[in-house]
């Protein structure tokens, strides 16, 4: 394992209705919630052939005995009053723990791969930050070497505006843009991914 390198995956607590939420507008919150615990599930495959650390940031309560298993994860709780907050103290936690590469993704993206995440990693020697950027204006993952705290403030989270006022904070520093991904957030999502296909029949 390379110490050097930490992956964050932050997830929300599998809770039928409270996952999902603007899918299940369309989809119901049964399915919702049956689709977002197949993307927990492929998030977790992707990361176990990743070679590094992994730490899993719970949104509610950590659970001991889930599909993160406790001898590869170290587990930990969401600090924060928003989302930024949030990263901010898990990317702190790392790089406080002695951890040279810090890199965070969330559970919510079926079309990551763990070649994408290594790239990254490796990407972070020519680099100050790598950014995955997503489909809706915001990001699916974000790496850093060093702690820049200003990207996780002052920030509209959940909005179109996230990536372009984070690369704003960025001016200054050397960044990478990785392929544009798609998470799953609406119907539209997953309507035409066959992935998804045996959700919506």
């Amino acid at each position: 394992m390379k110490k050097n390198n930490l992956l964050l995956i932050f997830t929300r607590n599998p809770e039928l209705g409270k996952v999902k939420t603007r899918l299940a507008k369309t989809v119901g919150n049964e399915t919702a919630f049956n689709i977002y615990t197949f993307l927990l599930q492929k998030t977790r495959d992707v990361s176990l052939k990743v070679n590094s650390d992994k730490a899993v940031y719970y949104s509610v309560k950590i659970r001991t005995n889930d599909l993160w298993d406790d001898h590869i994860y170290q587990k930990h709780q969401q600090v924060g009053t928003d989302l930024g907050i949030r990263m901010l103290n898990a990317f702190k936690n790392g790089f406080d723990a002695g951890y040279e590469k810090v890199l965070i993704i969330g559970s919510d993206l079926y079309d990551l791969t763990s070649e994408n995440i290594e790239n990254a990693f490796h990407q972070l020697d020519f680099n100050d930050v790598v950014i995955g950027p997503a489909e809706d204006g915001g990001y699916y993952l974000l790496g850093m070497n060093h702690l820049h705290e200003k990207v996780f403030k002052n920030k509209d989270w959940g909005t179109e505006t996230v990536r372009k006022d984070t690369l704003e904070d960025l001016k200054d520093k050397k960044v990478l843009l990785l392929e544009e991904l798609n998470d799953v957030d609406v119907f539209e999502d997953i309507e035409h991914h066959p992935a998804f296909a045996q959700f919506l029949k």
